[in-house]
């Protein structure tokens, strides 16, 4: 089974997103996502090099909770400071130290903080132990910097160590 579908969880992904986006579950659409839900992990089962497995799986469902929650404020934090006076915005990149070894697990932390309104992962150092963030709006680095890992790069250790 594992020969067929390399990645359950990308498979049937795939097959719910394809109909979400046609909005029909006509027999055509349905053997379309079919043949797209299965064909496309196949052709791509090459490019990830291994799997990293999940310790704690209930846990990544609790941070995918609290990364919706994070961005439904942070949009509405953005959208404030936004419309509001430009001397309000303190913009400014961060570099902090990563304590993540797992190479998936940074590029999930880097793409929780980029999908997080008002910051952007920027860089990674070459030797993957320091991160450097853009954030909109800074008042206390030392706090930004410990609030990202406390909400995600600890709990990113914990699911992937």
């Amino acid at each position: 089974m594992s020969k067929l579908f390399p990645h359950p969880v990308l498979s049937v992904s795939l097959f719910l997103v394809w109909l979400l986006l046609v909005n029909s579950v006509a027999l055509g659409h349905v053997l379309l996502a079919a043949v797209f839900a299965s064909g496309i992990p196949l052709l791509m089962h090459g490019f990830w090099p291994e799997r990293t497995p999940m310790h704690r799986p209930w846990l990544g469902v609790r941070l995918v909770a609290r990364l919706l929650g994070d961005i439904l404020i942070a949009n509405i934090a953005v959208a404030k400071r936004v419309l509001g006076p430009k001397s309000a915005l303190r913009p400014r990149f961060v570099t902090m130290d990563l304590e993540l070894r797992n190479d998936f697990a940074i590029s999930v932390l880097t793409s929780i903080i980029s999908l997080t309104p008002g910051t952007v992962s920027v860089d990674v150092s070459p030797d993957r132990r320091r991160l450097t963030v853009h954030c909109l709006d800074v008042g206390d680095p030392a706090a930004l910097i410990e609030s990202i890992k406390q909400r995600y790069e600890r709990p990113l250790g914990e699911i992937y160590r």
